[in-house]
């Protein structure tokens, strides 16, 4: 019966499935234009290939059980930011600091290389469903501040979003974006009316 390092089965799967996850993360990091093999991701996680193949049978499998590890610690790291902000305009501009903080972090280069080395179609529609997710409370925060096409409007704080993105890569200038965008943004925030207001009754004609 092979060694068990916790107190039950379950655990000791979880346990050493979590560090092959690890493992996976750290090497993508590292080469983000190869998907390493199951042989590598076992070395570093200390444990033989054959070990690998009990949690995955491939390394398509290794990349989906890691899209579906990532992304929701981004979603749950947004939500807790944005449920913290004050009205529909710093929800918006909660979203903006919450991506780039979690791009400082390492998170964004680890989900922009599963996108393109993971080839699966179950990989990419997760990571499209991850994206629509995302934007959900940008959209219900424009919807609140009355913008006349939220959709596009989110699409659009999204793009600035992934541009100060890759300067926070390619700088490491965290702050330095942050008001770069939030420059960008916070007027046309401003400029909405919101939609309670909007809904109203029309300001009377000026003579």
């Amino acid at each position: 019966m092979p060694r068990i390092d916790a107190p039950t089965v379950a655990e000791h799967r979880a346990a050493r499935e979590r560090a092959l996850l690890d493992a996976a993360r750290d090497l993508l990091t590292a080469d983000p234009d190869r998907v390493p093999t199951l042989a590598e991701v076992g070395e570093r996680a200390g444990l033989s290939r054959s070990s690998v193949y009990q949690y995955f049978a491939s390394r398509e499998d290794l990349l989906s059980a890691l899209v579906r590890d990532s992304f929701p610690t981004w979603q749950r790291r947004l939500d807790t930011t944005i449920a913290a902000a004050d009205g529909p305009h710093g929800r918006v501009i909660a979203f903006v600091r919450a991506n780039l903080e979690l791009v400082a972090d390492g998170e964004h280069a680890l989900a922009r290389t599963l996108a393109v080395v993971a080839p699966s179609e179950d990989v990419a529609e997760r990571a499209r469903d991850f994206h629509d997710q995302l934007l959900v409370p940008v959209l219900a925060a424009l919807r609140e501040l009355g913008a006349p096409d939220p959709e596009l409007s989110a699409e659009l704080v999204n793009a600035v979003v992934h541009a100060a993105s890759r300067l926070v890569e390619q700088t490491g200038d965290l702050e330095r974006s942050l008001r770069a965008t939030t420059a960008i943004l916070d007027p046309y925030l401003r400029g909405l009316q919101p939609a309670a207001q909007a809904s109203g009754t029309p300001a009377p004609d000026q003579d």
